[in-house]
């Protein structure tokens, strides 16, 4: 059997993620084959492995520390929220429809031995699995039928690293509370406490460190210091949303920067598209909610959503709408996914497979809205999923970005939807749809290829008369890799490796 370790956290964003990756990445520079896994992800950012399969993009960050390709059985269920209550559940890859959380809550236990299908799958390909829990172990309303957390550490006898964010304050209470709150049976099977995201001078850290570790009877393996990573985080928690939230548009960016606007709608899923463009110099990358923050960027992206009927609503009653349309004429705007749907005349559902209500204040059918009317295309909402990786190179392309066309793409397509022309369904709908400023595609990680993402920075710099640095522009992949070493190495530094190894040396039964 592969040996096994489990990160768990006090609280969602505990940076259990980065974590996973972290060890994922030191066990395969020290020569292990080594894999993460997340029983249950709850999250809109996801990927379509080479296979045609769905699993959540956190596991496949830490699938690329690792250094293997991403498979589905790292990642066996998958929930995508699509409304306040309910979601979209996902196992194995495969859709297999939408539930409320109570639904879910009752359904859940039946999905455990899918789960350990996957785990042992895994086990057959790697010496080492690293497993991530999710949110708190001590979040009692959830204890029953765990599936993700202790209960997950249970089905494999796996041994516990518990994690506590000393950014968000109250780290001690935070790790012995959970602690407490734990069964005796649970508890014994934490073997190390970590204090993540520590600024500050160590020593500081040291009369509480020691209480706790009397009080709670665990070690303390590691004070990890706050470093900043350009590294995939969890869409829900992510800090890109808040960097440049509350500037006034005038003063959102130096005069000198190029300004990307990514429109933040309700739902928004896969905004990891723009990553890209964060490590250049002279470039911000902010994500706006208000009309008011919009301003005159230099580029408009409106990215995925899980909900496209109910973002389009929202962007109509928010005034985004109307908004990009009066920007369009002299800003270029670019959708992917959702985003590209909305661009188009008309958006159905006829099946309501997005769960959408009549308006009835406004009297709109909720399988149906139009849409920006930006693009000459029309979309039906189906039952089907498109699940694709793709490649190629773009046909000839008009406009501000004709310096794509015949360039190479690489990415993946995760939609419900068929996208057509309006005056001509036969027509071959090409992988960008151009008409004026506006472009659109279904390709995620469309940007990720380092030539694109020049062309697209040239020719906004050239427009702004600006200069931009672009010589050292790498594709996000390469990017990732350095940034996964970097994580490495600050990991060796600050957590006690040799305590990590004894833990996993730890013998492992079968029930």
């Amino acid at each position: 059997m592969a040996k096994v370790i489990m990160v768990q956290g006090t609280m969602s964003n505990a940076g259990k993620s980065l974590l996973v990756a972290g060890l994922c990445r030191i066990f395969k520079q020290d020569g292990y084959r080594v894999a993460p896994f997340k029983s249950q992800n709850m999250a809109l950012n996801s990927y379509i492995t080479e296979d045609g399969l769905e699993m959540g993009r956190a596991q496949v960050m830490q699938a690329e520390a690792a250094g293997i390709s991403p498979d589905v059985c790292m990642n066996p269920i998958l929930l995508k929220p699509t409304n306040d209550t309910g979601s979209q559940v996902i196992v194995n890859g495969e859709v297999i429809g939408n539930m409320g959380a109570r639904e879910y809550f009752v359904y859940k236990k039946q999905l455990i031995p899918d789960i350990l299908r996957a785990f042992h799958r895994l086990e057959e390909m790697v010496d080492i699995i690293v497993i991530e829990g999710a949110g708190s172990p001590a979040e009692i309303n959830l204890k029953e039928n765990d599936i993700v957390n202790m209960g997950m550490a249970e089905l494999v006898d796996a041994p516990v690293l518990l994690v506590g964010d000393i950014d968000r304050g109250g780290v001690f209470a935070q790790l012995l509370g959970t602690l407490m709150l734990l069964e005796p049976q649970e508890l014994s099977r934490v073997k190390g406490l970590i204090i993540n995201k520590f600024r500050g001078d160590q020593s500081l850290l040291t009369s509480g460190i020691t209480m706790l570790e009397e009080k709670g009877r665990v070690p303390v393996v590691g004070v990890m210091p706050y470093r900043k990573l350009n590294i995939e985080d969890e869409d829900s928690l992510t800090e890109r949303f808040d960097s440049k939230k509350y500037k006034r548009p005038d003063s959102a960016v130096n005069a000198a920067e190029l300004d990307l606007a990514v429109i933040r709608y309700p739902r928004i899923s896969n905004f990891t598209d723009f990553n890209v463009f964060e490590q250049v110099d002279g470039v911000s990358v902010r994500y706006v909610t208000e009309v008011s923050q919009l301003g005159t960027p230099d580029l408009i992206l409106l990215p995925g959503t899980k909900n496209t009927i109910g973002d389009m609503r929202w962007m109509r009653e928010s005034g985004m709408e109307q908004a990009v349309k009066s920007l369009a004429m002299s800003v270029p705007v670019f959708g992917i996914c959702g985003g590209y749907q909305m661009l188009g005349a008309m958006i159905t559902d006829p099946e309501n497979n997005e769960n959408n209500k009549r308006d009835r204040e406004n009297d709109e059918d909720g399988s149906m809205i139009r849409g920006m009317e930006l693009l000459p295309i029309q979309t039906r909402i189906t039952s089907d999923k498109v699940r694709r990786q793709v490649s190629g190179s773009l046909l000839e392309i008009d406009g501000i970005f004709a310096d794509l066309s015949g360039k190479h793409y690489e990415g993946y397509e995760i939609h419900m939807g068929i996208t057509d022309y309006i005056c001509d369904a036969c027509c071959d709908i090409p992988v960008v749809v151009q008409n004026g400023n506006v472009y659109g595609t279904y390709i995620h990680g469309f940007f990720d290829e380092a030539k694109i993402a020049a062309v697209v920075l040239k020719v906004l710099a050239k427009r702004r008369g600006l200069r931009l640095d672009l010589d050292g522009l790498m594709s996000y992949r390469n990017i990732k890799e350095a940034e996964y070493d970097k994580l490495a190495d600050t990991m060796r530094e600050y957590l006690d490796m040799d305590a990590v190894y004894g833990m996993l040396r730890e013998v492992r039964y079968k029930k």
